[in-house]
């Protein structure tokens, strides 16, 4: 149920876009196990002007609010797998910046108004 930002300079095609968000998706399934189907991500585009980043033009950013609670591991999968999916999309693996921004389970609103502790996730947090 992650919910991700993924932030890129203009000016990639149509299907590195979808590359990378497949990919993106992708390394959360396997390194978090959520659900296949619990896909919630944004793609940012920003103008030239508008994007600087240390690691250069085809830096990607990769913003994710999650449920508090997954393992040091699952992230360090998760990272690996970020970098190794978004490289299939062109991007150079130092060139792949990733933030994970954690709340409590009770922070999470969901389901008709409800607090996500209230309700069956269908998936594990504390992988």
């Amino acid at each position: 149920m992650p919910i991700v930002h993924v932030h890129l300079r203009a000016g990639r095609s149509s299907e590195q876009k979808r590359t990378v968000l497949d990919g993106v998706h992708r390394a959360f399934v396997e390194a978090f196990a959520i659900p296949e189907e619990d896909r919630n991500q944004v793609l940012h585009e920003h103008a030239p002007e508008h994007f600087q980043a240390k690691y250069g033009p085809d830096t990607v950013f990769v913003e994710a609010s999650v449920i508090l609670g997954r393992s040091a591991d699952a992230k360090r999968k998760l990272y690996a797998l970020l970098v190794e999916y978004l490289a299939g999309a062109g991007v150079p693996r130092d060139a792949v910046l990733i933030v994970l921004h954690e709340a409590p389970v009770e922070s999470w609103g969901m389901r008709g108004g409800r607090s996500a502790a209230d309700v069956d996730l269908g998936f594990k947090v504390d992988v």
